[in-house]
């Protein structure tokens, strides 16, 4: 599993804790989505966005960072493995699945299987305790995706859990600079190309974004958003003008926060196209206190969310003795 703790100074990298029953097993780092209705356009007055850092994707140590972004983690899981039954508060996810499939299980009864091209965004709010587990492909392939989690607004710390699947057929696509650019506005806006549907409550979006040799792309972002891209493949240049830089796979880029928009290219000499992720979210003005699973603003609520966890209260009333169906998969 690849675990890309890469912002070190623009993205928070953060801590997820395993749980199974009642007891910590296992901690690895981990780093924070929702639909903003700003309209956004590049003008000849417009901004680029400059780079502050760029960097291979590799585990980080923890650190502090504006928000609302908390752990990005690009995974392959096989066999036997997975994310079975673990609680969460104060926090929102979302899993992208780049191929294969993941099955969904929580305490409320909710189940579900996203595929190849799916989404699926939780939110945690006061409490859900639930199970993420992989399929076994006929064909021994892994399943490999990505997953963001994103701080929630304090006032929204103890809302309701909710789910919402996107499925592959209802991201609209932006086409531009002849068809050589493809974007997939999962959440947000691109060239006149809105997303369908609210999916989360802390204002992110989330484009991917695929430029075939040749192309070019200027994609406006909302004022005062914290941004970064994460390269899926293929080698991209990003920046404009004399501040360039070419960056291959697997690596982050994170850029300032003042400016209008971020260029990014591929050379028309480029033996291949290239894919990254397009990040950007609207900074939280709170403080994040963080163990494992719960994210809170402050010491005293982490305590009681553990506390309300272990005495299954206070939103965790439905854990007591529940266990999950697919968390059974895993091998131990």
């Amino acid at each position: 599993m690849k675990l890309l703790w890469s912002f070190l100074v623009a993205i928070a990298t953060v801590v997820f804790t395993a749980f199974h029953t009642n007891q910590l097993q296992s901690l690895v780092s981990y780093l924070p989505l929702k639909l903003h209705t700003t309209t956004t356009t590049t003008t000849n007055m417009s901004v680029p966005r400059t780079i502050r850092q760029v960097f291979l994707a590799i585990e980080q140590a923890e650190g502090a960072a504006p928000g609302p972004f908390l752990m990005l983690d690009h995974f392959t899981i096989g066999k036997g493995a997975g994310f079975p039954d673990h609680p969460h508060r104060g926090q929102e996810t979302i899993t992208y699945l780049l191929s294969g499939g993941v099955d969904h299980e929580d305490f409320a009864g909710n189940q579900g299987t996203i595929g190849p091209g799916d989404l699926q965004f939780m939110t945690a709010g006061r409490g859900i305790m639930h199970a993420e587990m992989p399929h076994e492909n006929e064909d021994g392939s892994p399943n490999v995706g990505m997953q963001l989690w994103v701080d929630l607004p304090k006032p929204l710390k103890m809302c309701e859990p909710r789910y919402r699947d996107l499925r592959a057929a209802e991201i609209p696509l932006a086409k531009l600079d002849g068809g050589r650019v493809v974007v997939k506005v999962i959440s947000g806006q691109s060239h006149g190309v809105d997303s369908v549907r609210d999916l989360a409550y802390t204002p992110v979006w989330l484009l991917d974004v695929t430029v075939r040799p040749g192309g070019r792309i200027a994609q406006p972002l909302p004022l005062g958003w914290n941004a970064f891209a994460y390269t899926l493949s293929g080698a991209t240049v990003f920046g404009s003008a004399d501040h360039t830089q070419l960056v291959q796979e697997f690596h982050n880029v994170v850029f300032d926060q003042p400016g209008d928009f971020v260029e990014a290219s591929v050379p028309d000499t480029a033996a291949a196209e290239a894919r990254f992720i397009l990040v950007a979210g609207q900074p939280l003005d709170q403080k994040v206190v963080q163990y494992g699973p719960f994210v809170l603003t402050s010491q005293e609520e982490v305590y009681q969310a553990m506390l309300d966890y272990q005495t299954a209260s206070n939103g965790f009333e439905r854990s007591r003795g529940w266990e999950s169906e697919i968390g059974k998969r895993m091998a131990f």
